[in-house]
């Protein structure tokens, strides 16, 4: 069973690109309102021009009082929030013993207090409409990885974070759901810097498409029920570890 998402406002961090641009086009599909997030402004344009009900908010999830701001213009704009998608996230490779303390930072400022932020600011409104949260994780919320231990720890705290949402505020009717995805064809750059999706050609790794499916399939779970994890790989991607 399913309900419907028509006429539900959908807060999306990360809205500029990837995955967080295609869960907004599918959001739209489905008849939500979308609020459109990132620090760019030209792309989220770009992107709303396709979307009739979409609402930008160019924002620097890791600036507190850009995310207040944020949610304040979404409020303003469509008087409440039903879905806030936490999907802005980046990623910094390299050893530990050479890993920049300019990188580290920006990976927890990001991941970690954007994520923090953006939750703590929605809650009030997502109380009142008995709304969903998501978040997008990484198969690293599950297992060591022994090539980005910093970006694997941001998504630990993801996944530690939003089942502990879901433990506090599910009572009183929030959904939570943790999506996982194994590696996205999307702009984010591979160690040696060149984007995934000119790397591999399509259906050698997930496509953003297909996250933003499994995210609308999360959120049209009827009202007493939520999709609390979901782990959703590559057929094959458990035969790394093998």
């Amino acid at each position: 069973m399913s309900s419907s998402l028509e006429g539900k406002r959908a807060v999306i961090t990360g809205a500029s690109a990837g995955i967080g641009k295609h869960i907004a086009i599918k959001l739209a599909e489905e008849g939500c309102k979308v609020v459109l997030c990132s620090r760019s402004e030209d792309k989220l344009r770009e992107i709303a021009k396709t979307i009739e009900d979409s609402l930008v908010v160019p924002t620097d999830i890791r600036v507190e009082e850009d995310v207040k701001r944020m949610i304040s213009k979404t409020m303003e704009n469509f008087g409440g929030i039903d879905i806030l998608v936490n999907n802005a996230g980046i990623i910094r490779y390299g050893d530990i013993e050479d890993f920049s303390t300019e990188d580290y930072k920006a990976v927890m400022e990001t991941n970690v207090d954007g994520t923090f932020y953006a939750t703590r600011e929605a809650l009030p409104y997502l109380r009142e409409s008995e709304g969903n949260i998501v978040f997008i994780g990484s198969f690293d919320s599950n297992h060591p990885r022994s090539f980005n231990p910093i970006y694997a720890a941001s998504k630990w705290w993801i996944k530690g974070f939003a089942h502990s949402i879901e433990a506090i505020f599910g009572k009183e009717g929030i959904a939570v759901t943790l999506v996982n995805p194994s590696e996205v064809r999307t702009e984010i750059p591979s160690e040696n810097g060149t984007p995934y999706k000119e790397i591999f050609h399509q259906g050698e790794m997930l496509e953003p498409e297909e996250v933003a499916e499994t995210v609308v399939f999360a959120l049209k779970r009827t009202k007493n029920a939520t999709v609390s994890q979901l782990d959703f790989y590559r057929r094959d991607k458990l035969g790394d570890f093998f």
